[in-house]
This record gives C-alpha cells, structure tokens and sequence, in this order.
C-alpha cells in the first residue's frame, strides 16, 4: 500500500513517514486573512515530518522557524541559519500536513539587500518546499520589499517588535517598547507592513498595550507571541510549549513535560541494555 503526500509518494509498509490524507482541503492564505476579528488562528512551529502529522490537525498555520537553528541544530542565535536549511525543513513540512498552511521563515540575509534578492530567495523556497508562504522580519524600511512580493504573487507574514535575527542590533532578546519611541515606531512598522500588503503578521516580545494597538490597526491579522491574548491569534515554539527545555521564555507556557518523559524512558532504556534484558523473547526472532 502507498500513500502520497503533498509532494511525493511514500510506501506506508516500510517507511515511518507516511503522511495519511484525511478528506480535508488546505487552508489558504486569503482564508487566513479573512480571520481578522473572528476565530483566533493557532499556529504552532515544526520542522520534521512527524511533528507535522501531529501538530496538523490541530493547526491554522504550521511555521517553519528558523528557531530550528537554536532548537534542531544548537546554533545560539538564528542568524547563521541558510536557505538550505529552511528549503529541506520546509519540505520535510509540507509534506507530513494536509490542512494547516504552510510558512518558511526566510533567513537573515535572504531579502534585506533588495526586492529583487527577496523575489529570487523567496520564489525559490516555495519551490521546494510547496509552502503556502514565507515570513520576514522588520519594519517600514522593509515595506517596499513587501509589496514587491505581494505584487508579484508570494504571500508575505511579517514579523515586528521583537526580532530575532536583529539580535547583534538589539543586544539581547529583552521585551520591546519600554521606551515611547520605540513604542510608537514597533506600531509605524506594523502599519507599514500591513499596508504594503501583508497577509498577516507575528508580533513578539512587546508590552501588551502596544499589541493590542496594533492589532485594533492594521488590516491583517496579528499572531502574538510573547504579546497579548487580544492578537488574532497565538503562536509559541512547540518544543518550548510541550517542555522539552528545562528552561523557556517568560512568555511561553508547558503544557507538556517532553524533557522528563524522554529522560525517564531513556534512563530505563540503558538500565535493560546493561542488564541485557533488552532485547527480550518479544524482540528477538527465532530460527
């Protein structure tokens, strides 16, 4: 039996990743937008395949961060993340979902050079990943490499307030908006970026005020993180949220204990390889 996923056919019989069709259509970018107002948007991130098919179900939107530098490859920060690890993850995700919409991350130094850097980056990672879109970081500066996109047919989610990949910029990943100015230019570059055509954007790491002056300002819906239960929707690093690090933002909430139950399942794992009573008779095949 074999079973075919977004992008390629995978025999159910022999492989561990088999994504399984259940009658369902793909939410879209415009159904996306459309939700301003209405039902708040749960998006979680996912790298693998099979946190895909499990995070899938339950999802408007699945991300594909490039947090995966901090959380699949020990990176300290996202900037050394490339657009090879965002295309073969972004893959690997679209292929394990059949519902939630699909958004890469593009990396620092993908698209702030230019619209046209941004285009050819941006075009060549949905082409390899099938992704419903990507998402960048920044403000009004970025605003006409926005509508560059949107005009020329890639959806964009934006990203303000607190920004990852301006970590050397910012010095650190403190909340955002302490000061009036800053305040008021995080809302400047979310009304730009709404205006220039974004379909929705990640607001991160700000005081809640400002969160929900965006949100009652701009035209797309906003996804908070580490800003306010008013946003349109939420959004958390699923590896944070079910407790797989001991230690995790302010902002993020467990709502699992992954660290414990994996270290306790592999503490028994090694105590019966060294007692070699594993493998047992139910493990082993006999001639």
């Amino acid at each position: 039996m074999s079973t075919t996923s977004t992008t390629l056919t995978l025999d159910t019989s022999t492989s561990r990743a088999n994504p399984t069709p259940t009658p369902m259509k793909r939410l879209t970018v415009p159904t996306i937008r459309q939700r301003k107002g209405g039902e708040p948007l749960v998006m979680l991130t996912a790298y693998t395949v099979r946190m895909a098919q499990i995070l899938d179900p339950h999802c408007d939107l699945l991300l594909v961060g490039d947090s995966l530098g901090q959380v699949i490859y020990g990176l300290p920060h996202t900037v050394a993340v490339t657009m090879e690890m965002m295309a073969l993850h972004g893959a690997a995700v679209v292929r394990g979902s059949y519902h939630a919409a699909v958004i890469v991350d593009m990396p620092f130094g993908s698209y702030e050079a230019s619209p046209e850097q941004a285009f050819k980056n941006a075009s060549e990672l949905l082409k390899q990943t099938g992704a419903a879109g990507i998402k960048i970081e920044g403000g009004k500066v970025l605003a006409p490499t926005v509508e560059f996109l949107t005009s020329r047919g890639i959806p964009v989610m934006s990203h303000v307030g607190l920004t990852p990949q301006a970590v050397n910029i910012l010095g650190g990943y403190g909340v955002r908006g302490k000061s009036d100015e800053e305040a008021k230019a995080i809302v400047e570059d979310a009304i730009a970026m709404s205006d220039a055509g974004a379909f929705a954007m990640v607001i991160e790491g700000v005081l809640e005020p400002i969160a929900i002056e965006i949100t009652q300002k701009v035209k797309c819906p906003t996804i908070g993180i580490g800003a306010s239960a008013h946003c349109d929707g939420q959004v958390l690093v699923t590896e944070d949220m079910l407790g797989l690090f001991e230690r995790t933002p302010k902002f993020v909430k467990r709502y699992g204990g992954m660290h414990s139950f994996v270290a306790e399942a592999v503490e028994q794992y090694a105590k019966e390889v060294r007692s070699r009573s594993f493998p047992g008779a139910e493990q082993i095949y006999k001639a």
